[in-house]
């Protein structure tokens, strides 16, 4: 579209990940597979604390967040991930182009915020049990829950506005298979000073602050747990935390090496933003239901119920 002498991109390309016809195929039906995987996890997920009492604690509160937030992050990315593998144009508009961007950021923050959020929880229930069901009552969790979800829009609607306050007047070729920050900044043809500074204030703020919670939380946590004689009480703290700290040291590594270093377009930007935007979503569930007793006996207890049949 032509503005004065200037012309301005209305749309975006999408590299993707293969032009082989075959390879896509492949990967068309690999990622379809993960995807139902990973909605049907963290939706199992989301029946089972719902509708099990035991699993009624701040804890699962959580991580039933945790969980809704990974599978609507997942549909934020995999179906046009799906559309474009059997599309021989992989275009996409600008308004949905920025719309992707904003639910990525969205997400990406709200996790980080429900993640530190958890280990605060964790650190609550080792570390000062006796006010554990004072400290972290409903409307607490309620508030914490919220501030993270308020957080995480907050920040998504920021850097997107900034980003879209951009110039883009060609190349329109996006190097990756959906729009994300990093190469859609490079696309930006105006100084990206304000939005190079709203992401990386982004990342240093929120990153690095939900860090220090997570390492705090933690280091009290393993003081404590070595401050304890009984063996059984030791691996019990640490069979009860080993899930959570597993699910954000995927996070947090992913993150990361893929918004901290320079954008590229190179097949290791790509493979770690498929393992940050689609493995991790269908890891999460199986990390808490395979490493969690808890979970495993509520799931155990869901499928031995028999359906009761009411006229």
């Amino acid at each position: 579209m032509e503005v004065g002498n200037t012309t301005r991109v209305t749309v975006f390309v999408l590299q993707g990940l293969s032009n082989n016809p075959q390879i896509q195929a492949v990967l068309f039906v690999t990622f379809l597979v993960v995807y139902l995987l990973t909605l049907t996890g963290n939706l199992l997920m989301l029946l089972v604390i719902r509708t099990d009492s035991h699993l009624h604690t701040p804890m699962y509160f959580f991580l039933s967040h945790l969980s809704f937030l990974d599978a609507f992050y997942s549909s934020v990315i995999v179906p046009k991930l799906l559309e474009n593998l059997l599309s021989k144009w992989k275009t996409i508009s600008f308004l949905e182009c920025f719309t992707q961007i904003s639910l990525v950021i969205f997400s990406g923050a709200t996790e980080a915020c429900l993640l530190s959020v958890m280990a605060y929880d964790r650190y609550q229930a080792v570390c000062r049990p006796l006010l554990y069901v004072v400290t972290m009552n409903k409307k607490v969790c309620a508030g914490l829950a919220g501030a993270s979800w308020a957080i995480g829009m907050g920040t998504g609607l920021l850097n997107t506005i900034l980003l879209a306050q951009q110039h883009f007047c060609g190349p329109n070729l996006i190097r990756s298979f959906a729009c994300e920050f990093p190469p859609v900044l490079l696309l930006a043809c105006s100084d990206p000073y304000m939005s190079v500074a709203s992401i990386l204030t982004t990342m240093v703020v929120l990153g690095l602050g939900t860090l220090v919670l997570l390492l705090g939380s933690y280091t009290h946590i393993i003081m404590t747990a070595l401050g304890i004689n009984s063996a059984s009480g030791q691996n019990k703290i640490f069979s009860t935390c080993s899930s959570h700290f597993l699910v954000v040291t995927i996070f947090y590594g992913s993150g990361v090496f893929r918004y901290m270093t320079p954008a590229s377009g190179s097949a290791l930007e790509q493979v770690l933003s498929v393992q940050y935007s689609v493995v991790t979503p269908l890891l999460n569930p199986l990390i808490y239901s395979l490493k969690n007793q808890e979970v495993k006996a509520a799931l155990r207890r869901m499928l031995a119920r028999k359906p009761r049949l009411t006229f």
